[in-house]
């Protein structure tokens, strides 16, 4: 190559965006060789041909690729390149949520072993499994905002009658109410933290009984036989989810049908809105251009009350249906801006409000 179309490493590095010494390290490890190295001075010179491969190779350290995989990469197909990047987000992914477990673990020992001399104030006992299922449905209704961080967590409600779980995402709302085995002594209301909640939940099924003690700034989790477990206590305010509650217009409409062939019809649906036709036929769940893979469903259900049409999305649905407890999941409609009460036909011990969108939007 003639030397005027070379560049010293300098100009090279400013193009390319790799400092001279990342440049000398790729060329030593024989990523991006220099295009003529000069005998006498040792200089380094790269082609404009070379920008490319440079570029591309910095964009892969940027996503902590391991220097093998960018090498593989770089000399691949589209396809294959394609792939190879894939199957490294998937890896990093996997890695942050296996160290975002950790993390609450660690947490979560590391306060429970400061507070382990700390009085705890007893809030309720109840059945392990009974609650671990408890906590598992009701987070399915927090979400991460960063504005507003108690989203993520689950709001516990205790008296000597009751003991009361709730979370929400603004457009679910889910609640479950539990009847301790043993009355706590005194009414307690906080917010913890759902993550740490979340992991601890496998504990909590494998133990016949937990004992739920307030701390200073949490919950402790007291389990026959295993290593107590501290939960923390989220500072901000939990949405008034009683006054939603309390303000909800009466139902206009009911629908129980089965909760499986609910579940399967929101499942093969091909699009990401759903739209639910309720009238004393059954439960109508159309499609915008039905075909032989996705043809229009009526799911046989007992209605009364006014037909009525209301859309969802299937983010806000499928969770408020997949949670209910039993085989009949009952449905009680107010309107197409009303929320709708999901619920099992025979236990309502778990409710979730389901917020429908504006059909205008899904129309378009």
């Amino acid at each position: 190559m003639p030397p005027s179309e070379l560049m010293p490493i300098g100009v090279f590095a400013r193009r390319s965006g790799l400092t001279p010494s990342a440049l000398r390290f790729y060329a030593d490890s024989g990523l991006l060789p220099p295009a003529e190295v000069d005998p006498a001075s040792g200089y380094r010179y790269y082609g404009a041909d070379q920008v490319a491969r440079a570029t591309a190779l910095r964009r892969l350290r940027e996503i902590a690729m391991p220097l093998a995989t960018v090498e593989a990469v770089l000399d691949a197909g589209p396809g294959e390149a394609s792939r190879l990047i894939d199957g490294h987000v998937a890896q990093v992914l996997g890695d942050a949520v296996a160290a975002q477990r950790k993390a609450v673990l660690i947490k979560s020992s590391l306060v429970t072993s400061s507070l382990a001399g700390a009085p705890g104030v007893p809030i309720a006992a109840l059945k392990g499994p009974v609650l671990a299922d408890a906590v598992e449905q009701i987070l399915t209704a927090t979400a991460r905002e960063p504005g507003m961080p108690v989203l993520a967590g689950l709001h516990i409600e205790a008296n000597r009658e009751t003991v009361t779980l709730t979370a929400t995402d603004r457009y679910r709302l889910s609640t479950r109410t539990l009847v301790p085995t043993e009355p706590s002594t005194a009414p307690w209301t906080a917010t913890v933290d759902g993550d740490e909640l979340r992991a601890a939940a496998p504990e909590i099924r494998r133990s016949p009984l937990v004992r739920i003690e307030a701390t200073p700034h949490g919950i402790r989790l007291r389990m026959p036989d295993r290593e107590d477990r501290h939960c923390r206590l989220l500072p901000d305010e939990f949405p008034d989810h009683r006054l939603v509650l309390a303000s909800l217009p009466e139902a206009t409409t009911r629908a129980t049908l089965p909760k499986n062939r609910l579940l399967h019809a929101l499942e093969e649906h091909p699009d990401g809105h759903i739209t639910l036709l309720v009238t004393d036929r059954g439960v109508h769940v159309p499609t915008a251009n039905p075909d032989p893979e996705h043809p229009d469903v009526l799911l046989p259900a007992t209605v009364t009350g006014e037909p009525l049409l209301l859309s969802f999305s299937l983010t806000t649905l499928h969770p408020a249906v997949s949670t209910a407890i039993g085989p009949e999941v009952m449905l009680d409609l107010r309107g197409p801006d009303q929320p709708v009460t999901v619920r099992s036909a025979d236990r309502g011990d778990l409710t979730t409000l389901a917020m429908p969108i504006n059909p205008a939007h899904h129309a378009a």
